[in-house]
């Protein structure tokens, strides 16, 4: 563990905007929740996800944000197109990858693997509001 003052271990809350640094890998997977905010400022947000076997994050579309998408554990697959009708980009993802998802492009990302998927997300500007966790895909979605 390092003992750095600008490490947690592995902690999950909301650290920004102050400055902040981490291991991202881990803090995803010690992540259980559906999302949660882990870095807000005032121009970039940090999430960290984790999807269950078989399901996705839902088909979305921010019309004002890019977004990278880091698979930190886990298979998946995105699919994104600039219709949500015609979604005509299919890539599979891997621990490790990342997908740039530039704003107005409709997007998805389902977990093609036998564990639960652990994704690191950065928005810019933020996405969500300071704070914010969603246990559950049914808590983010209402």
């Amino acid at each position: 563990m390092n003992n750095h003052p600008c490490f947690s271990s592995c902690g999950q809350t909301d650290h920004g905007p102050n400055p902040y640094a981490d291991n991202i890998p881990c803090a995803a997977r010690a992540n259980d929740n559906y999302r949660t905010a882990f870095w807000t400022g005032h121009h970039l947000q940090m999430t960290l996800m984790c999807i269950p076997e078989g399901e996705d994050i839902g088909l979305e579309m921010h019309p004002d944000v890019d977004q990278c998408i880091r698979v930190e554990c886990g298979k998946a697959v995105v699919k994104m197109g600039a219709n949500k009708c015609h979604l005509n980009i299919t890539c599979s993802l891997n621990t490790g990858d990342a997908v740039f998802v530039p704003c107005g492009t409709w997007h998805n990302i389902l977990n093609d693997g036998d564990c639960p998927l652990k994704l690191s997300s950065i928005y810019a500007p933020p996405q969500h509001p300071w704070g914010t966790v969603h246990p559950t895909k049914e808590d983010a979605e209402s």
